[in-house]
């Protein structure tokens, strides 16, 4: 297996990953879940409601930051970063 296809797949591992959380958070507790994470409150707020309204929005903003930390450490380890 040459080095471009341990490197390529291991990339579209970590964007798989990041796809699963992301429809995990945005569609199934925002959309789908919602009636019974709405029996759990959280600042006064019903939880099914913030991650409809609030919560996927952050998890969206802290998965571009895991991918460029975790995409910088792969480029690294495959030896493909730009140097600086």
């Amino acid at each position: 297996m040459s080095d471009k296809s341990s490197y390529w797949r291991a990339n579209l591992r970590l964007v798989a990953l990041c796809l699963v959380i992301w429809f995990v958070v945005s569609y199934l507790f925002g959309i789908i879940l919602v009636d019974e994470l709405n029996s759990i409150r959280i600042g006064g707020y019903k939880l099914g409601f913030w991650f409809a309204q609030q919560g996927s929005i952050y998890t969206f903003v802290a998965l571009i930051f895991f991918y460029a930390y975790r995409m910088g450490k792969l480029d690294r380890e495959h030896d493909v970063h730009e140097d600086k």
